[in-house]
């Protein structure tokens, strides 16, 4: 078996961008070299990845991103979208369900967010014309892109019924290399680019999503801007402030669990089993409520004070004992940083894969199964409902020193997604002990753990039992070895596992300079810099 080495950390003065797709790298820096800013830069980059990694993200996904602005502020997207007006939850009950479909069913999908979240940027922050900043994607798209690995294996997990609709890619897709097009993005693309929302909402790609919803969605639902600008949820550990997403994002999930491993005595060796146990012992005391408490409407500060009241069920030595709910996610994060101060942390999602393994027709676009999310027990929060918004697994992270930006980063992984930011947060930050900042590509490489429900990644806390642990292959013993006789149940998993999420970093070293790294778990990301 090959083992992957991480590359080194990319280094860069001007502007610089770390995607888990070398050519969505490529798109960011092609807007940085035609006079683009961080955000045009990562709009762009979120848009080719939109075509060469649908089972990672798409048009048909939802979107949060973190701004850090030139003047230091620091302001939140929140580009998920609705669930449709026909939206019953009686009507899943009645049918015999007891959670949200996964696939197959288009209940399990809410207005995409997505492109709203690309026009309200572009509208804020943007300095040039969309259509430079979707130049890129459409060429991707219309001349034709090598198919990754990942692309491939995904494609192959789909059903008969689900390979029938997804027939533009399985036919094109069949090897790693093999060439792409998928000319119904291009044109979306190009009529975003052309007529802003409208030409995607009130397009092709509405009417299709208006006919496969069949009276689940409207022309009002499909009108409505699926996008607000939010303030950041923000805490401070490690000796910085973290911000991340508010609800109905699960983001605050990293920042209660930091705080909480900030206040532990965390080993300065993270190959010191006391250092993964803590970590998971601060992320299990976090988030085991989360069913009962993440929502659209929660007060994310109360939920922080609530974590921060119950610091008391971390245990230093043995597995900590928490209640337990009675009843593997596929995302993409990017990041894009330049001289003039500004930077974004971005993550887009289909939510699990391919998404709800439904393709809107004329665009062959892939819609995303974020409504997942929901509830479907009566009177719940968070109960699927009309226009109603899904607790959200995405949680994009910014992190600021006195004021100054200290780093962009985030990672796809389902319910992982926290305590992948945890580890992460804490090898760059906590680890140093002396207020400087860890190599960036070191960290993002760094083995993990994860913990894991019964059966997908999006389980965690619902699926009847206390999670397990699961820890990379690459790994060192003592971590397996040191949990386990902690009370853990781990299991292993394969080195470098996808699984465990691609996390992409920039940092702000003490000269001013960016340090960026893009995770090898993405195999085909990439960090580049001018």
């Amino acid at each position: 078996m090959v083992q992957l080495v991480p590359a080194g950390a990319t280094r860069a003065r001007r502007a610089i961008a770390a995607t888990a797709d070398h050519l969505a790298t490529q798109a960011a820096m092609e807007l940085f070299t035609r006079g683009g800013n961080a955000v045009d830069a990562a709009i762009a980059a979120n848009a080719a990845i939109a075509v060469t990694g649908p089972h990672l993200c798409g048009l048909g996904g939802d979107l949060f991103a973190l701004v850090r602005t030139p003047d230091g502020e620091v302001v939140g997207l929140n580009a998920s979208g609705r669930a449709g007006s026909g939206a019953d939850a009686a009507a899943l009950r009645a049918e015999g369900h007891t959670t949200m479909p996964l696939r197959h069913d288009v209940r399990a999908v809410t207005v995409p967010g997505c492109v709203d979240g690309w026009v309200l940027l572009h509208e804020r922050f943007g300095s040039v014309d969309l259509a430079t900043i979707l130049g890129p994607a459409i060429r991707l798209a219309a001349s034709g892109f090598p198919a990754s690995p990942l692309l491939v294996g995904s494609l192959g997990l789909l059903d008969d019924v689900a390979r029938e609709r997804f027939a533009e890619l399985v036919e094109q897709a069949t090897t790693a290399g093999a060439p792409v097009r998928r000319p119904g993005v291009a044109l979306a693309l190009q009529a975003i680019a052309a007529h802003g929302r409208a030409g995607f909402y009130q397009g092709a790609f509405g009417e299709g999503l208006l006919a496969l919803g069949s009276g689940l969605f409207t022309r009002a639902d499909l009108a409505t801007v699926q996008a607000d600008w939010v303030a950041p949820l923000r805490t401070q550990a490690f000796g910085l402030e973290l911000a991340t997403i508010p609800p109905n994002s699960q983001g605050y999930l990293f920042l209660g669990a930091a705080a909480l491993a900030d206040g532990l005595d965390l080993p300065a060796d993270p190959d010191d089993p006391s250092w993964p146990h803590l970590l998971v012992e601060a992320a299990a005391t976090a988030g085991f409520d989360r069913p009962d408490v993440l929502h659209e409407g929660a007060d994310g500060v109360a939920l922080l004070d609530a974590i921060a009241a119950r610091a008391g069920l971390v245990d230093p030595v043995r597995a900590g004992k928490r209640p337990v709910a009675a009843t593997d996610g596929d995302t993409t994060y990017l990041c894009t940083a330049d001289a003039s101060g500004l930077a974004v942390s971005l993550i887009q999602s289909n939510a699990s894969g391919l998404g709800s393994w439904l393709v809107e027709p004329t665009t062959g676009i892939n819609l995303h199964n974020r409504g997942l999310g929901f509830s479907l027990r009566p009177g719940r929060p968070a109960e699927y409902g009309p226009g109603r918004r899904p607790p959200h697994t995405l949680c994009p992270a910014l992190a600021t020193r006195d004021g100054e930006l200290a780093a962009v980063f985030g990672s796809m992984g389902g319910d992982a997604q926290p305590q992948i930011l945890l580890q992460v947060a804490a090898r760059l930050f906590a680890t140093p002990r002396d207020g400087a900042t860890a190599d960036v590509a070191t960290a993002i490489g760094a083995p993990r753990w994860a913990l894991k429900g019964a059966a997908t990644g999006f389980d965690t806390w619902t699926s009847g039992r206390a999670p397990s642990v699961a820890v990379e292959g690459h790994a060192p013993s003592s971590w397996r070895e040191g949990l386990a006789a902690r009370g853990h149940d781990v299991v292993g998993a394969p080195a470098f596992d996808a699984a465990f999420g691609h996390a992409h970093a920039i940092v702000v070293e003490p000269t001013g300079t960016f340090a960026a790294a893009a995770d090898p778990r993405s195999r085909v990301g990439s960090a580049a810099g001018i």
